[in-house]
């Protein structure tokens, strides 16, 4: 997949790859009562509507030269009952299988989204949100259509063709061949387009995911857009990138185009050529008149199924480019996931040891080296440093968002590596910067830490850390309906509804990235006393820009070259006069 920009053309898979088919008739085989059920209903709507042209022949041949008016009535009425139960049956079809598509996306999309939920963190590092967010709603939808109807239309057509081609040469052999003859170019034109049809078509899937990636960034960035003055720059972006996939779509429309106009012409030829050989060719002695009727209205039928067949191979070719990108993500390993024989981390007290670890997000290119200390259980730990230097990185570890690439992190003697995912974070609480804010009440919201927690026990959380006051202060209170992201709440009004959440959790180890940057400092002073209350008992790592926020923590962790240069009180690491102490004193001459 593309990463990071949005308009980097995701990799062409050539050529299809069967496997995709097979996996997708795992969805199919859990639906196939009701399919089953369908292609019967759907065989008996084609057999019965089959037989009008062989009612009309008689009638032709043999009613209506013995000018019988009231036989006449009655067959002409027997086609009509035929036209109606056919109908009638292809609806009941149409319902049944209406459904079927409708469990069958619902099926792999709720594969696909409980797969999303387990990618690591690096999964979404890499990839544009819009990328991923088109594949679980855009693609499931473009094949289900071809997973459920296309399926029994497929088989329902190819019985059609058998029962027109029976019935055509019980009426006349001779002129069964020359409607029989125009496949052969039929069949020479579609395996000439066939490969570069599908490439078009999965040109079209990645100039939409483009398109939709860049949609995604551009609304969620919007209030920057706007701050700038960037709106006419952002409308040439996504006018180019749309003008790419309208562009890519017009060239798949030809090759889908060409088909129908190849199967109309062939038919036209052929619907002649049964008249002018009829007619000219063959004796009336031998050819009647309601024969060449019949054979001309099964010529048309005849190829109307392969018209049907092409327009189900252009879906499944246009469908075939999506479940390519749907397996795709299903496919992503979950690198990060339980280790076998894992067991569950039992309460702890807070001991966290890094030994010689070693990491980077990339290959080559490390971000900490051999890095080894060890912290006491309830003791608070400052993460300063330069911007890039890894005080999130080490946070993250942690918490296990990434495997190390060497050495191990232990939390009271029990390597990570070796317990349960659920056991071991719902033993931590986090809070970062860039607190997000569900959709929802705000009760909702901090309830999130713990979903169990009746409503006293989230207000109580948020009285511990002062959100209590300006929650009540909405009409609604703990009630009130937030957006996604917060949106009519302040940066300061999110952090205290996101540190409410990490509290009602309570966890015993503590992190805070950046928790109180957004907090003006008379905010910061009432939340003081709860974040104390919050820290007692607990092993905490705080990553704060502002120095003055950690001066009381009981080790400062100075980050810089690939590990921790300096680490002390305040007290020690100021006397030191080293890099915390330039630090420190550059930001009290700037305050």
């Amino acid at each position: 997949m593309a990463r990071n920009k949005f308009d980097i053309d995701e990799n062409l898979e050539s050529p299809f790859d069967i496997r995709h088919f097979k996996r997708a008739m795992v969805y199919i085989n859990r639906q196939r009562k009701p399919m089953i059920l369908a292609f019967v209903l759907s065989a008996l709507s084609a057999a019965i509507g089959l037989s009008a042209p062989l009612i009309m022949q008689h009638a032709v041949d043999v009613t209506i030269p013995a000018k019988a008016e009231w036989p006449l009535v009655g067959w002409s009425a027997l086609v009509l009952l035929t036209i109606v139960v056919s109908v009638v049956l292809a609806t009941l079809r149409s319902r049944i299988m209406t459904k079927v598509g409708q469990k069958i996306i619902f099926e792999i999309r709720t594969d696909l989204f409980k797969h999303l939920q387990q990618l690591p963190f690096k999964y979404y590092d890499d990839r544009p949100q819009g990328k991923i967010l088109i594949r679980i709603v855009n693609y499931v939808n473009s094949v289900s259509d071809v997973l459920s109807n296309g399926i029994i239309n497929f088989i329902l057509e190819i019985v059609n063709l058998i029962f027109i081609a029976a019935f055509m040469f019980a009426v006349d052999v001779r002129l069964s061949f020359i409607t029989l003859a125009g496949l052969p170019v039929f069949l020479g034109i579609m395996l000439l387009i066939k490969n570069k049809q599908r490439r078009a078509w999965q040109a079209v899937s990645n100039k939409n995911s483009n398109l939709n990636a860049y949609t995604q960034e551009s609304i969620t960035g919007i209030g920057v857009t706007q701050i700038f003055s960037r709106e006419q720059h952002n409308e040439g972006i996504f006018t180019r990138l749309a003008a790419n996939f309208r562009t890519e779509w017009m060239k798949a429309l030809r090759y889908n185009a060409l088909i129908p106009f190849t199967v109309d012409n062939l038919a036209t030829v052929v619907i002649t050529l049964i008249y002018l050989i009829g007619l000219l060719a063959l004796s009336p002695e031998d050819v009647t008149f309601g024969v060449i009727l019949a054979m001309s209205s099964y010529a048309a039928r005849f190829w109307q199924p392969i018209l049907n067949l092409s327009n189900l191979y252009n879906g499944f070719i246009n469908g075939v480019a999506y479940l390519e990108r749907i397996f795709e993500t299903l496919d992503e390993p979950v690198t990060i996931k339980d280790a076998p024989g894992a067991k569950a981390l039992p309460a702890i007290s807070g001991n966290v040891t890094f030994d010689d670890v070693t990491f980077g997000y990339d290959a080559g290119n490390t971000i900490l080296e051999n890095l080894s200390f060890d912290i006491m259980p309830g003791e608070s730990i400052a993460l300063v440093g330069p911007t890039g230097a890894g005080k999130t990185t080490v946070v993250n570890l942690i918490s296990r968002f990434y495997d190390l690439s060497g050495g191990r992190i232990l939390i009271d003697g029990h390597d990570i590596s070796q317990v349960t995912l659920k056991s071991l974070r719902s033993q931590m609480g986090i809070m970062l910067q860039d607190s997000f804010i569900f959709s929802g009440t705000i009760l909702d919201n901090i309830r999130y830490g713990r979903l169990d927690a009746t409503e006293e026990e989230v207000i109580a959380a948020a009285k511990t850390v002062c959100a209590d006051e300006f929650i009540r202060e909405f009409e609604q209170g703990y009630l009130t309906e937030v957006n996604e992201r917060g949106s009519k709440l302040s940066q300061g009004q999110r952090q205290l509804i996101s540190f409410a959440r990490t509290l009602l959790a309570d966890p015993r180890i503590l992190i805070l990235d950046e928790a109180t940057s957004s907090i003006d400092a008379k905010t910061e002073r009432l939340l003081q006393q709860g974040l104390n209350e919050l820290l007692k008992g607990r092993t905490s790592f705080i990553i704060a820009h502002r120095l003055s926020t950690v001066k009381n923590c009981d080790r400062i962790m100075y980050v810089s070259n690939k590990g921790v240069a300096e680490s002390g009180s305040h007290d020690e690491l100021i006397a030191r006069r080293g890099l915390y102490y330039r630090l420190y004193t550059a930001q009290k001459m700037e305050a």
